[in-house]
């Protein structure tokens, strides 16, 4: 992820093209971001305190559910859901194969172990007819990952978890503000976890995450959870985290809150680019989208057969692109021991070999995309 702050100049062909640009995000609210650090500091309050308390609500109301809680990263969002709902050793979580590795690492450290099914090799996302032949009595929840800012498909996973009596648990850390059937991410299962990294679509200036619900036992002991296990200073009720938002990290999510819907918007015009100048290239094979989904464009991302060579093309004309990701967990020293060989999760591996993201966000000019668009374009009629 490069920081450019030549956006302005990323139509031209002499400028480079970055796969993110944090740096016009900052100046384009740099006067609200300036203010609610004054605001933070004035307060004298730096760990909980109204300012999070405000984002919370805010945030919640955003998501439709009753209950947000600030803590301190994506990862322990999920993890701290998985506690808060007694997940533990002896029980199975059913992950998607193809994610970013923290969604396994909540469930390990949960104590539980991730049970991996396959996603669509269209959407990327949990396939609902693999996920029921790799339920077992020891399975608790299913954990759905919008990845990419494309939604999971909610409906058919919801009927698995009420007829298996399963928590259905949304990794929705790249998904803030889509929406499936006109329900956004937040309210389309029992908990939802965000991660507030600054290249999400909801970005801090530094690590963040909440929890989002509308169950209010889970929401009680989720607080005491991310404090220590305590409701009040020096009594514990259990052994809890420290885990938690701070006032000036929520006071900066405040800010760009209220522009999120916006640039989610522009998100979306610049996929559209994508997906019109795309058409029609029998190699480039661009992310489905179902009927009932509003995606929010996280990342776009082709699947290309000749991907490593299409990338060293697109960086040689300045055109910054990213691999997400491009190997999946079973495959990772870190989940060696759970002995999941080469080739069993077939659709996994083949999306790790072929996926490239191309540059994305509400900053980059919609010439900075057609540039892309010819270039890969260009690419194309070399090999025809």
């Amino acid at each position: 992820m490069t920081l450019n702050s030549s956006s302005k100049l990323a139509g031209h062909a002499t400028s480079r093209i970055a796969l993110l640009d944090l740096h016009a995000a900052y100046l384009e609210l740099k006067e609200e971001y300036d203010a609610a650090y004054g605001r933070v500091m004035q307060s004298g309050w730096y760990i909980l305190g109204e300012e999070l308390e405000k984002f919370e609500a805010e945030f919640a109301a955003f998501c439709r559910a009753r209950h947000c809680i600030g803590v301190a990263n994506g990862l322990e969002a999920l993890l701290l859901i998985l506690r808060g709902y007694g997940i533990g050793p002896g029980d199975e979580v059913i992950v998607p194969s193809n994610t970013f590795i923290a969604t396994w690492l909540a469930v390990t450290h949960a104590g539980a172990t991730p049970v991996p099914v396959d996603p669509s090799p269209d959407t990327f996302n949990l396939d609902p007819s693999l996920v029921e032949s790799a339920l077992t009595p020891r399975t608790r929840a299913i954990i759905a990952v919008h990845l990419y800012g494309q939604l999971a498909s909610m409906d058919e996973l919801s009927d698995i978890a009420v007829r298996r009596h399963l928590r259905l648990i949304e990794d929705a850390a790249q998904a803030h503000g889509a929406a499936w059937n006109g329900h956004p991410t937040g309210s389309l299962g029992h908990a939802a976890a965000f991660s507030f990294y600054p290249a999400k679509n909801l970005g801090a200036f530094g690590d963040g995450g909440a929890i989002v619900t509308s169950d209010p036992a889970l929401f009680e002991r989720l607080r005491r959870l991310r404090n220590y296990g305590s409701a009040e200073k020096f009594h514990h009720e259990f052994c809890g985290y420290n885990s938690r938002l701070d006032p000036l990290q929520a006071a900066f999510l405040r800010v760009r809150l209220g522009h999120l819907e916006e640039w989610n918007s522009r998100r979306r015009q610049i996929a559209a680019i994508y997906r019109e100048g795309l058409a029609g290239l029998s190699r480039c094979i661009l992310p489905a989208v179902p009927t009932p989904a509003v995606p929010v464009w996280h990342q776009f991302v082709i699947r290309h057969p000749e991907r490593d060579q299409l990338r060293r093309y697109l960086d040689s004309l300045g055109i910054e692109t990213g691999l997400h990701y491009p190997m999946p967990p079973h495959l990772s020293d870190a989940y060696s021991a759970l002995g999941i060989r080469r080739g069993a999760l077939p659709i996994a591996e083949q999306l790790a070999a072929t996926v490239l993201s191309l540059p994305m966000g509400p900053h980059l000019p919609a010439a900075g995309a057609r540039r892309v668009v010819g270039a890969i374009r260009d690419f194309e009629a070399t090999r025809a």
